[in-house]
């Protein structure tokens, strides 16, 4: 067996190759099955299947005709199950084929994306599950960007300490190359086991090197892709309105997560800012009669009012919208808002209008005329309950954009990273120039806002008597003046950098222009006149057939050999159609009494078909989703029961392992604490550790591990651990496997939920959540020798000059620390050390009291 993924990414875009070969060595037929995940943003380009010699190719066609031509085979449902949307960002192809005995089959399948830049990175995300241990398995990751490579990390849901001896990473100024290549015993979970290790994520993010200039024109094989990204741009004032939902619909887990990303939102809000906040359900509220200026009182207001939002009633979208816009229209025309800032509107919903003007398409209708390209919407939608394409046209309507917010134990979070994504704007009415005699059929080149961390991509093709420079001029709006930023390339030169054949796939910028041009027909079609709409599809259509990308216009019938089931149909998911659990509203009624708050009024049912339960023709369908609550009014019963057993030994909240050769460890107890504290500061380490203290427990809140270089900000609560770079927040839940290599740090989480944060001539932290007594976190430290004469904090003082000193009389357990002149009674104990994990081994410590 052997399985090989091979991923070539040439200035940003990315072309993939998964092989994988099986051969049944069975006596009798047995089916294999390929299953591969990828990027909800790539485009399958191409899938065939050899089986014994022969190749059965995939063929993409235009939808109608291949739904025509295999009705039969749609009909038993056969083609829903080739491609299907699984989890935020990924989709899943899978096939299967019957493999008679010695047979071999080989599948092969090719996807293509353009990375895009989000919060200052690139993400190149690839999905590792062979299912079973493969005597060859392979990950090649190419990655080429003439503008140099400015860092680069991995991070992978599967990898171990063990297995990072398979992975190896090279790198220098415009080139990587990151190989994974385990072995047999590596992979396996147990020896002389079937069973794998390797099933996750594996990770590649980095950014290039930037200038001032902002702008890099790279040119091969006839075609030209300009990227559009200048460093070091003040951020613009802007005037915010939130636009919030506190409907029925929205009560519980979501109001809540919505108050904590909200207050965290406006502590991130600058000081030149203005914002205001309106809350809807039945009707709209304004917090103050006018947007204010994001002072630190203005805030602090704010974020009590935010504390204070609940969940009740209707949702009246129209109301809510209308409100917005008229605010943003008399704050300005009474010059309430700065000269040259930029005005945005964020929606955050979870449903359907039910309340004022509930005709979906009259909404969109009086916003865009309320709005008339003053403003930009930026609408999110929480949950799967919402109408998403509602939501998508009126955004893409009003120069912003949609996205969806998973209901998940991070929500908070997702929706605090899509606010970072708009907060610095750093140009509006951005326009890209190129000589007219040079260059045509130009991508997308007028954009309303450019954000920092992002990037603008315009890719087209050169005209057959281009000259030898192709130069471009961008043009924008900055705070109060005008800017223009100008650029050159020698086409020679560029032709001449692509030429290499190791690391770039044929004509990849074709393609890439090819990839956005369909990309952007999309986007437009959403808010176009029925007869754009029409042009724009029929362009879309033509370049999917074109380059043989399979488009949510375009399907790829997948052939078999004779007499086995009928070809499939594999499709694009689109975003609207997640799956969920659907139920006819009767059933509903009758089996889940007083959750039916209000119902949609949406005359189709939204539930997909990909869920096998779907009735044929219900008489209407209801989306559920059950949460049980779990608060301190629920009422709950606990039986207590006396045992008398001896006090198990207890891990220490806090244990440091002290510096020098007698390998002596203190264990420490904090009986008074304040809130949060600083536990760990030394600025030659450029680390920081604060955390807050629950006395009763004897455990931690939360922790938080602040480092200088690289800038990484990690918080652990028992929840999860949330990882902060660059303003861009990932979460993990405890026990989850991780392993992050960033330059200079590494940060790791087993099975057992140990997070270990180590580097080179770094003192390593280690943090756990124990999922007993309570939930709390531990501290634990290791390599101390790495600690500066400059460590100070409440542990960090016992890495000052310590005396130990035996009281009179006392016994070899007993010791006086004296630090910073102040006295510590220490004595000998058994604890538990969590250093490799648990179940923990027993140690002696020194035990203290703070």
């Amino acid at each position: 067996s052997k399985t090989l993924v091979d991923s070539k990414v040439s200035s940003r875009f990315a072309h993939t190759v998964v092989t994988s070969r099986v051969v049944n060595k069975a006596e009798e037929a047995q089916e294999a099955i390929f299953e591969m995940e990828l990027p909800k943003k790539a485009f399958i380009t191409n899938f065939s299947m050899i089986i014994d010699g022969v190749t059965y190719p995939g063929n993409i066609k235009e939808k109608a005709t291949a739904q025509k031509q295999y009705s039969e085979a749609v009909a038993r449902g056969e083609s829903a199950g080739l491609v299907k949307a699984t989890g935020r960002k990924m989709e899943q192809f899978q096939v299967s084929v019957s493999v008679a005995p010695a047979a071999k089959v080989t599948f092969e399948l090719v996807y293509e994306e353009l990375l895009k830049r989000h919060l200052g990175v690139y993400e190149l995300l690839l999905k590792v599950r062979p299912q079973q241990v493969v005597k060859h398995l392979q990950m090649d990751i190419h990655i080429f960007e003439p503008q140099g490579i400015s860092f680069l990390e991995t991070e992978s849901s599967f990898m171990t300490n063990e297995l990072a001896d398979a992975l190896t990473v090279s790198q220098n100024k415009t080139k990587a190359h990151i190989l994974f290549k385990p072995t047999l015993s590596q992979q396996q979970k147990s020896p002389g086991q079937q069973d794998t290790v390797l099933d996750g994520n594996f990770i590649v993010r980095y950014d290039v090197t930037r200038t001032l200039s902002g702008g890099s024109i790279q040119i091969e094989n006839g075609y030209f892709v300009h990227y559009f990204a200048p460093e070091g741009l003040p951020t613009m004032p802007k005037n915010v309105v939130f636009v919030i939902d506190k409907s029925g619909s929205m009560s519980g887990r979501k109001i809540q997560q919505t108050r904590e990303a909200l207050i965290k939102i406006l502590s991130d809000l600058g000081p030149k800012d203005q914002f205001n906040l309106i809350t809807f359900s039945s009707e709209a509220t304004q917090w103050k009669p006018h947007l204010v200026p994001a002072s630190t009182e203005n805030v602090d207001e704010a974020k009590r009012y935010a504390a204070g939002i609940h969940a009740l009633g209707g949702t009246n979208i129209n109301e809510a919208m209308l409100t917005a816009v008229r605010r943003l229209k008399s704050d300005n025309q009474a010059e309430l808002l700065s000269e040259g800032s930029v005005s945005l509107i964020i929606l955050l919903t979870d449903g359907d209008p039910t309340m004022g003007e509930i005709n979906p398409t009259k909404i969109q209708k009086n916003v865009q005329e309320a709005i008339d390209g003053q403003y930009s919407l930026f609408c999110l939608g929480f949950g799967f309950d919402v109408s998403y394409a509602f939501l998508e046209k009126m955004a893409l309507d009003n120069g912003g954009l949609a996205r969806r917010i998973y209901e998940d134990s991070d929500s908070a979070l997702q929706l605090q990273d899509f606010y970072q994504e708009v907060a610095n704007p750093l140009l509006t009415t951005v326009a890209f120039q190129y000589p007219s005699n040079a260059v045509e059929e130009v991508t997308q080149d007028n954009f309303r806002l450019f954000f920092k961390g992002s990037e603008m991509v315009v890719a087209g093709k050169l005209r057959d008597k281009s000259p030898d420079v192709l130069s471009a001029i961008v043009k924008g709006k900055m705070h109060k003046q005008n800017v223009t930023f100008q650029t050159k390339s020698s086409v020679a030169k560029q032709e001449e950098e692509f030429q290499s054949p190791k690391y770039i796939f044929h004509n990849f910028m074709e393609r890439l222009w090819a990839y956005l041009t369909i990309q952007q027909q999309l986007e437009q079609m959403v808010s176009a006149s029925e007869a754009e709409s029409q042009v724009l599809k029929d362009r879309a259509l033509n370049l999917s057939l074109d380059y043989n990308f399979v488009t949510p216009l375009t399907s790829m019938v997948v052939t078999k050999p004779e007499g086995q089931e009928q070809s499939q149909v594999a499709e694009k998911p689109v975003e609207d159609g997640e799956c969920g659990t659907c139920v006819p509203a009767s059933w509903a009624a009758e089996h889940l009494p007083g959750i039916l708050s209000h119902p949609s009024p949406m005359s189709q049912p939204r539930c997909h078909p990909c869920h096998p339960q779907t009735p044929r023709n219900p008489e209407r369908l209801i989306l559920v989703h059950l949460i049980l609550p779990c608060s301190p009014s629920q009422p709950h019963y606990e039986s207590e029961l006396a045992l008398v057993v001896p006090a198990p030994i207890q891990a220490p909240p806090v244990l440091l392992t002290l510096p020098g050769p007698s390998i002596d460890r203190l264990c420490v107890n904090i009986k008074h604490s304040q809130e949060p504290m600083n536990l760990l500061s030394d600025p030659a380490q450029g680390i920081e550790v604060t955390g807050q203290y629950n006395t009763e427990k004897a455990c931690f809140h939360w922790i938080e591990v602040t480092f200088k270089n690289p800038q990484v900000r990690v918080h652990a609560s028992p929840e999860h651990v949330v990882v902060t770079r660059n303003r861009r927040n990932s979460a993990y839940k405890w026990k989850e496997t991780l392993y992050s290599v960033l330059p200079g740090l590494k940060m790791t989480m087993n099975k057992t939920g140990l997070l270990m944060l180590s580097g080179p001539d770094k003192v390593t932290i280690s943090l756990l959540s124990l999922d007993d007594p309570g939930k709390g976190l531990l501290l634990l430290l290791r390599d101390t020798d790495h600690f500066s004469s400059h460590v100070n904090g409440t542990l960090g003082q016992f890495y000052q000059d310590v005396l130990w000193e035996t009281p009179e009389g006392a016994d070899d357990n007993k010791r006086i620390l004296k630090v910073q002149g102040k006295d510590y009674s220490a004595t000998r104990e058994l604890k538990l050390d969590y250093q490799e994990g648990p179940p923990g081994k027993e140690i002696s410590c020194w035990s203290v009291e703070l």
